[in-house]
């Protein structure tokens, strides 16, 4: 990745901080919801609270100046007028009513005659109403006859939550309303400051579970991190470099994914260069070859020419043989096979038939399996014609090699045995790896890798090839399943 593209990734926020992030908005939310709902029911009920004792204030009113009682003051809007009133006047109604309601903390009331304020409570009052000229316009405007009036006003005093109620005695000139009026600030203040202190705490919790939240996360996020370090490290050059598995969660389970991949691309990494290897040594030999004889050749000598000419082209021809059996073998790697059933003893007949044509050796067609199984016939023919090849090659002429097919529990093994030298127990594995040769006497060197064919061409069906060889001969046998096996596709 180049500089500036990383530069541009860096740019953004990590995962970590993004993490962080989302659990302090949660929380937040969370704290801001329930700490606001809890605020707000409260405040209701104090609010309720209020109202209920304002209308407590103005059914007492009624009791004393009429003498009558309701028991829901909230349904009724208006005072009658009293008659028959003990009260001489309206101003000596509005004094009795001063005087027997006491105002409670945070409350204040007034008595307004002729619209003048006039009485005042004799106790200490925490605020007064007649200092607010607005407010007492405010009443004398909203009060009209026998109406009672609630409302909240905003005012020099504070917000406050009032009710009037007009009193008159029959036969009085007088005109007087009792006003008493809560102030909302005072009765909300400890409301206010439980939220206040509440607000304090959880922003206190939301630094702790910040603090808490970045270190979990840091914890977590650790091996991607060092997957992000290790992968930094690694180069197409060294791929050996494995991330530290801890603990088994979901991150640890990324590390062994990511590490099996490591694993994946060393191995093929390794595989690529050792088939470089091996080609620009294969090709060394006829290219060196080639280029001594033209060195060499004499123009003017037309023997000269024509036997450097058969050289060329024999050693060109060997190199295409191999860039053929390279491409074969990466086909055979990658699997791609069209599977159909196939009866194994007419499978075994066509692989006589087709090899019976080499020649110098005595064709023995032997047992054949008479089952159907899943496999790609041509290449598998491709795979015994390969083995026969060897056979050939490896045998004396004249001598026999026999071919056939065996039925096995779970499997059936195409086979062919050779009578040649045999192959060294400590060379078995060697063959089978790509321009693997074994110097034992057994004949024409070859490519080296016709068995690394067929061993990809078996493993593709999910086989395997079986070796047992003697000082008498050597027998290949390629064992397949009798029923479709899935299989990973070799490197």
């Amino acid at each position: 990745m180049s500089s500036s593209s990383s530069a541009a990734v860096r740019s953004g926020w990590s995962v970590r901080v993004r993490i962080l992030a989302a659990i302090l908005v949660v929380a937040g939310l969370g704290l801001a919801v329930a700490g606001g709902t809890a605020y707000l029911v409260q405040r209701d009920r104090a609010l309720h609270d209020v109202d209920a004792r304002l209308a407590t204030s103005v059914e007492s009113v009624r009791f004393i100046v009429t003498g009558a009682q309701t028991t829901n003051l909230n349904e009724v809007d208006a005072l009658p007028e009293a008659s028959g009133s003990t009260y001489s006047s309206t101003r000596a109604a509005l004094q009795a009513v001063m005087a027997r309601l006491v105002p409670s903390p945070n409350e204040s009331t007034l008595g307004i005659i002729d619209g003048v304020p006039a009485l005042i409570p004799g106790t200490e009052l925490s605020f007064h109403l007649e200092d607010d000229a607005g407010f007492i316009l405010r009443i004398l405007d909203e009060v009209a006859g026998v109406n009672v009036v609630r409302g909240t006003a905003v005012s020099e005093l504070g917000n406050l939550r009032y009710i009037a109620a007009p009193v008159t005695v029959e036969g009085s000139g007088e005109v007087g309303i009792f006003v008493t009026a809560f102030d909302l600030d005072a009765e909300l203040g400890e409301l206010t400051s439980a939220f206040r202190i509440y607000a304090a705490v959880a922003a206190a919790a939301l630094v702790a579970i910040g603090l808490v939240g970045w270190f979990v996360a840091g914890r977590l996020l650790r091996p991607v991190r060092q997957l992000q370090t290790a992968a930094s490290r690694i180069t197409a050059s060294d791929l050996h470099e494995r991330i530290p598995v801890i603990g088994r969660d979901d991150i640890s389970e990324l590390t062994r994914t990511v590490n099996d991949m490591l694993e994946r691309l060393d191995e093929s990494l390794t595989a690529q260069r050792q088939l470089l290897d091996d080609v620009r040594h294969e090709l060394k030999t006829p290219i060196t070859i080639v280029r001594g004889h033209l060195e060499l050749l004499d123009p003017r000598n037309p023997d000269d020419v024509a036997s450097a000419r058969e050289i060329a082209i024999d050693e060109l021809d060997r190199m295409t043989g191999l860039i053929d059996d390279i491409e074969s073998l990466a086909n055979a790697q990658r699997g791609n096979l069209q599977r159909v059933p196939t009866d194994a003893a007419d499978l075994t007949e066509q692989f006589y038939l087709k090899v019976s044509a080499l020649p110098d050796h005595v064709w023995i067609l032997a047992e054949r399996a008479h089952v159907v199984v899943p496999v790609d016939p041509a290449r598998l023919t491709q795979a015994f014609i390969q083995l026969a090849n060897n056979a050939a090659k490896h045998s004396a002429p004249g001598t026999g090699i026999e071919i056939g097919s065996t039925e096995h529990a779970d499997a059936v093994e195409f086979w062919i045995r050779d009578h040649g030298p045999g192959i060294p127990a400590e060379a078995k594995a060697r063959i089978f790896e790509r321009f693997g040769r074994v110097d034992s006497g057994r004949g024409v060197e070859g490519s080296g890798l016709g068995l690394p064919i067929v061993d990809a061409i078996a493993r593709a069906h999910g086989g395997y090839v079986d070796l047992v060889t003697s000082p008498d001969g050597s027998r290949f046998g390629i064992l397949l399943p009798r029923r479709v096996v899935d299989v990973v596709p070799a490197k």
